[in-house]
């Protein structure tokens, strides 16, 4: 499909408990591998695989907690290395109050009969071992970049001496759809899942009754409020949210907000099977084996995907560009209709769904010249530009539509060019 970087689970050796390990979240040994992935000569042989497709290897991670079959803090390690006493480990309590911080920080996840023992990152012993840890592992298996899993339950100061000890672009996960909640762990790591933009973005995208206000909004936020927004992870399906087909059937709403994740601002994440239009609802139903379903490449969003990457691709490497670090600019909108400007990409975007009746929409400021023939790239259809450089075009069947100059086209293998 034309990604640059594959994101696998976390590699490290699970607890023995099938029913509670086959995620990977459940770590009981950071210095062994999880031996049903395979080898360590095959994470070595799968990087090696990748950097010689000019491709970039994530491993997600995790540092809040350890699967545990008891309570450290009681009873000692209970099998989990490095960790063994318990010092290591805050005292038992489960995680109860999300609007407390200090809950979310020092008490557990998990419960009674399936605790996650929860790390002391405070402590500076703990803090030396994670550092030396990432440095081994990053080095020894040539790995490229993080995913860090439950980084809000984790205290601020903790990461950026680890982000330094990576050193290399680490995305982490802050699960809250507040703005002025997630932003500030930018601080600390390179870059922070988009989960403000997932929530407003699935939402308007999901339904045809719902108004685009709140995407908008948080659009402008995001943009005002992070650090660096080009650094954010854009998604629209990950393994602890419900698919998007799950909420709703919609092809046509399907294509744009994959459009809109791939093209829009930040560095666009598609989960596995999203391809496949999996219709998979909370976890683990949203986990399917993907070699259930044949890795099919005919699909319809599966050659999609490709489409836009391709697009992506070209846009980036267009000259004097400044598509992966320039904001997306809001040109033209309506309660069912959005037209953002992003480098030399012009795109609309609709939540009004495959039975949509046509519309005409007029997108200004383009940045296209006067009189000047664009291609809308999805459709390979060329139109020239109005007097002042605006577009004016139909919607049909609720599609996107990406513009670029057809004259930038050339050579690119866009629409044959």
């Amino acid at each position: 499909m034309g990604f640059d970087a594959i994101w696998i689970s976390p590699i490290t050796k699970q607890i023995n408990d099938p029913s509670r390990a086959w995620h990977g979240y459940s770590q009981q040994d950071l210095y062994a591998l999880n031996a049903n992935f395979g080898t360590a000569r095959d994470l070595k042989d799968l990087a090696t695989a990748l950097h010689k497709r000019k491709m970039y290897l994530m491993v997600d991670i995790v540092v809040n907690h350890f699967g545990s079959s008891g309570f450290p803090t009681l009873t000692g390690g209970q099998g989990i290395n490095p960790f063994t006493t318990s010092d290591d480990f805050h005292n038992l309590c489960f995680v109860d109050d999300y609007t407390n911080q200090t809950n979310v920080e020092k008490c557990w996840l998990g419960d009674v009969l399936y605790p996650l023992a929860d790390v002391r990152t405070t402590s500076p012993s703990v803090r030396s071992t994670y550092n030396d840890w990432i440095q081994e592992l990053m080095s020894n298996y040539s790995i490229d970049g993080l995913r860090i899993d439950t980084v809000k339950h984790v205290e601020t100061s903790f990461w950026p001496q680890f982000q330094h000890a990576v050193g290399a672009y680490a995305v982490g996960e802050v699960a809250d759809g507040d703005v002025r909640y997630v932003c500030p762990y930018q601080e600390g790591l390179a870059g922070v899942l988009n989960y403000p933009m997932y929530y407003s973005l699935t939402k308007f995208f999901s339904n045809t009754s719902h108004h685009s206000a709140d995407l908008i909004a948080q659009m402008k936020d995001l943009s005002t409020q992070c650090r660096d927004p080009s650094l954010m992870a854009a998604f629209s399906e990950n393994h602890d949210q419900p698919r998007f087909a799950n909420a709703t059937s919609d092809m046509m709403l399907a294509m744009n907000v994959l459009a809109f994740t791939m093209l829009a601002d930040g560095i666009p994440i598609i989960y596995s099977g999203q391809e496949q239009h999996l219709a998979g609802g909370n976890d683990p139903f949203n986990r399917e084996a993907i070699w259930q379903k044949g890795y099919r490449t005919d699909t319809t969003l599966y050659t999609f995907i490709k489409k836009l990457n391709r697009v992506r691709k070209h846009a980036i490497a267009s000259p004097k560009s400044n598509y992966t670090t320039s904001v997306a600019q809001i040109v033209s909108n309506d309660d069912h209709t959005l037209a953002l400007k992003k480098g030399p990409v012009v795109a609309v975007y609709s939540n009004r769904g495959l039975f949509a009746v046509p519309y005409k929409v007029s997108i200004p400021n383009t940045g296209f010249g006067a009189k000047t023939l664009v291609t809308e790239v999805l459709s390979c259809r060329n139109m020239t530009t109005a007097g002042d450089g605006s577009v004016s075009t139909r919607v049909w069947r609720g599609l996107p539509m990406v513009f670029l100059s057809s004259a930038g086209l050339k050579g690119s293998g866009i629409c044959g060019r």
